[in-house]
């Protein structure tokens, strides 16, 4: 047992499951062999540093690309003022942001905006759209369901409706083919400046006249496909990401700077809890919720988690309450039929929505007070949270009664769900509820199964401790190239060509320049270079290929920090201002195992072990393979 003072507790002792994790506890290190615990250590911090590095460069692509800022609206103010609702100091904050991405920087916004269910993430894309579409560009807004972009499509009309210049359309699947042809025709010419819809908005077909800025609601729900289309358009446009699916407070601070975030926390004023009731499923108690909802003038979402569950639910509230109009609405029904059911609960014709979880995203009915959830232990906890906020939205107060089959049958996963739902029930709970997912879930969710399995080795305290601090010590996984001149390669290989190559070459002395030249500029000008010479005088000799190898070498170790190659017996030494940390990642992640294997680091020098003693021009073809091996791993760290 090992002692520790009080006061170095709290320092020293780090959570090492999360409250609720799934996994059976691991073995624990012996505290008289260290060994195993430094190795699981290592291991961990190795993830980290692998985190950090994808940051960088995704952060690295984004700065890379340029566009004027945008002006600020005359009418800005008029349009903000026109807000019904006094915004929230995090609704202002949000908007502060994401008016300095799109008015004071030049590289394009890709922002995220977190925030709770009703928080009012949606104004602050309107506003952003405004700014856009004023400077005379277009805005498309993606939605992953046909429910949530007509809600936007409807929200966004109103919207804008003071504005004759600025007009909304609404492009989707459900559509015919001549209403399609006419609003990409439309698009293409400009006479459209909003654009809402699904992924079909995404189709090769769709042409912009002007496209400035893209909002994508809820991105998480996007497939694989349009996940990628989706990253492609970041490297050109403004993108916007909004996200109701709450992340734990911990992982937002820590990428917060990498990845350009606002955070909204704070209720609207207006907004009351939603009282949540969790108990098994009991036909008068849920006839009961209903028909107080429908007394008080009310509307019911009543939600099963499959679809073949609908029937029978409809069934049974037509039995009791025969009078009473109800609807259907689940991802297998054609689009035009779920926005007609829609329609009509918007509008009140409906007063029950019998659905699948369909309705999780964004759906603003604020007559709509009462949810009933059956079969509650089938859905995640995120799914859970995000139902219930569907009602609640207006002031009103809601109800979200949550039923599940049989406790004697729950699991103990689905009854740590039951229980965080039903414990989190104040508004802004978001941050606790991710915490409380990611420790019923595990770490899969949030960081990948690999990262998953390096979180679990150290726990998730010291985890996010590491990634605070490398974060914070970033600089030191960058590298500084040194000039190309200063590069000095010690390998004896003759640089003169044959007489034979040379009379072959319209202008040898030139085009040697050329080569040294591209070599001095970038490794790309380089291939460039090389290209052009194949494509003109085909393959070249032997004497030319080692020749080109040096240029290549030299190339590679400028970007590399590496400043002289010799070699000493069968021990290839590159001096270096690489650092350890960097050289370490580098070495990990090398596609060929003989030249991980090979590399060491000492000081500030690399040394490359050989088996044999080699030639000089085989020499010179190992460096060009092993530096190029290097070279690929880290493109980010080179041009950081």
């Amino acid at each position: 047992m090992a002692k520790l003072a009080v006061d170095q507790a709290a320092r020293m002792l780090y959570r090492y499951n999360l409250p609720h994790e799934k996994q059976r506890p691991r073995n624990l290190s012996k505290l008289n062999d260290p060994s195993t615990w430094e190795k699981r250590r290592l291991k961990g911090k190795l993830a980290v540093q692998k985190m950090v590095v994808n940051l960088m460069e995704l952060y690295l692509q984004r700065m890379r690309q340029k566009r004027p800022p945008y002006p600020k609206p005359v009418e800005m103010d008029q349009f903000t003022a026109e807000f019904p609702y006094e915004p929230t100091p995090d609704q202002n904050q949000a908007f502060i942001d994401v008016e300095k991405d799109l008015t004071e920087r030049e590289t394009p916004m890709d922002r995220l905006i977190c925030g709770d269910v009703g928080f009012g993430k949606t104004e602050v894309a309107m506003r952003a759209i405004f700014i856009v579409i004023s400077a005379g560009f277009q805005a498309m807004v993606l939605a992953p369901t046909v429910i949530l972009a007509k809600q936007h499509y409807d929200v966004m009309s109103e919207r804008f409706s003071n504005y004759p210049d600025i007009k909304v359309a609404m492009f989707s699947g459900a559509q015919t083919k001549e209403e399609k042809d006419e609003l990409i025709t439309n698009i293409r010419n400009g006479d459209l400046q909003i654009i809402v819809g699904t992924h079909a908005v995404l189709t090769e077909r769709m042409a912009y006249n002007n496209l400035g800025l893209l909002v994508v609601d809820e991105e998480q729900k996007f497939g694989v496909q349009q996940k990628e289309k989706i990253a492609s358009y970041k490297a050109s446009i403004d993108v916007l990401t909004l996200s109701a699916t709450p992340i734990p407070r911990t992982l937002y601070l820590a990428l917060t700077g990498f990845r350009d975030a606002s955070l909204m926390s704070t209720p609207p004023p207006e907004r009351v809890a939603v009282r949540t009731y969790v108990s098994g499923f009991s036909k008068e108690r849920a006839l009961s919720a209903i028909k107080f909802e429908l007394a008080r003038g009310g509307q019911v979402f009543y939600v099963v988690p499959r679809i073949k569950a609908i029937d029978d639910v409809l069934q049974f509230l037509k039995d009791f309450l025969p009078d009473v109009p109800m609807a259907v609405a689940h991802g297998k029904k054609v689009s035009k039929n779920i926005q007609l059911a829609m329609e009509k609960f918007a509008c009140g014709e409906v007063k029950i929505l019998v659905c699948t979880h369909i309705i999780e995203s964004g759906i603003d009915i604020p007559n709509a007070n009462t949810i009933i959830v059956q079969y509650a232990e089938l859905f995640g906890l995120a799914q859970l949270y995000q139902l219930r906020g569907r009602v609640g939205r207006s002031g009103t107060e809601g109800f979200a009664y949550l039923f599940y089959t049989d406790k004697s049958l729950l699991s103990k996963i689905a009854t740590d769900r039951l229980g965080a739902i039903e414990e989190h029930s104040d508004l802004g709970q978001g941050f606790h509820v991710a915490e409380k997912d990611m420790g019923i879930r595990g770490f899969g969710s949030l960081f990948g199964e690999q990262q998953s399995g390096d979180v679990a080795n150290v726990g998730i305290d010291l985890f996010f401790d590491m990634l605070f601090d490398s974060l914070s010590k970033v600089d030191q996984f960058c590298l500084v190239p040194v000039p190309y001149k200063d590069v000095q390669l010690d390998i004896n290989i003759s640089s003169r060509l044959s007489s034979e190559y040379i009379s072959y070459l319209e202008n040898p002395v030139e085009l040697l320049n050329e080569a040294t030249k591209a070599a001095e500029k970038d490794l790309w000008t380089l291939m460039q270079f090389t290209e052009d010479l194949r494509r003109q005088y085909g393959k070249e000799p032997r004497d030319m290929e080692l020749l080109l190898k040096k240029l290549y070498v030299r190339r590679m170790a400028a970007d590399l920090g590496i400043s002289r190659i010799y070699s000493s017996g069968k021990t290839i030494i590159m001096k270096t201002n690489m650092n350890k940390k960097v050289f370490r990642l580098m070495r990990e992640a090398m596609s060929l195992e003989t030249h991980r294997n090979s590399l060491s680091f000492t000081g500030k020098e690399i040394k490359g072990e050989l088996l044999v003693n080699l030639p000089d021009s085989l020499l010179l073809n190992w460096l060009f393979h092993c530096l190029a091996d290097c070279y690929a791993v880290i493109p980010a760290l080179v041009k950081y």
